[in-house]
């Protein structure tokens, strides 16, 4: 069995050229970073156990919603963590939606401070780290559903290209 498996997997690989490959590394890779750039975001947090329980708390009270708390999010985090980040950041983006500005401001303010707290930035404002940090999780949420959505489909780019060169 094995060795008709490796049998199938090199005629595969014998049917890709250099510009298949290069097309389906180029589909995946803005996805993956994305991916991983969402992950690092929430590693800069406090670490979802007993020491940062009372930062989840303060996010939660502050945000009015409880998409980002721990429980709602670690089997999300763990499926990032394997490549597959659209489910993390539908969330994420859900739970900024789902945020009135007020909140958002409250929300920034305790993400401020953890990160004040363990980045040493003592010369910046907490509000203004806290709303960065907001502003870059909702972008890199979006550029993974982007990345998503966009698709290594030749009638697509062959369409876009004629669109563009006839203009």
């Amino acid at each position: 069995m094995d060795s008709i498996a490796g049998g199938r997997s090199q005629l595969e690989a014998g049917q890709l050229d250099v510009e298949g490959v290069a097309g389906i590394a180029a589909a995946h890779s803005a996805g993956y970073a994305a991916t991983g750039h969402l992950l690092g975001l929430l590693a800069a947090l406090p670490s979802p156990t007993k020491e940062g329980e009372r930062f989840w708390s303060n996010l939660w009270r502050s945000s009015g919603t409880a998409y980002l708390l721990p429980v709602n999010i670690k089997a999300l985090v763990l499926r990032s963590l394997a490549g597959e980040g659209t489910a993390l950041a539908r969330q994420i983006l859900s739970a900024v939606d789902e945020m009135t500005p007020p909140q958002r401001a409250a929300a920034g303010e305790v993400i401020g401070q953890a990160l004040v707290e363990s980045d040493h930035l003592p010369d910046l404002k907490t509000q203004v780290i806290g709303e960065l940090w907001l502003r870059d999780l909702e972008l890199t949420a979006w550029r993974v559903l982007h990345a998503d959505r966009r698709s290594d489909d030749p009638a697509g780019r062959k369409a876009f290209l004629n669109a563009w060169t006839s203009v």
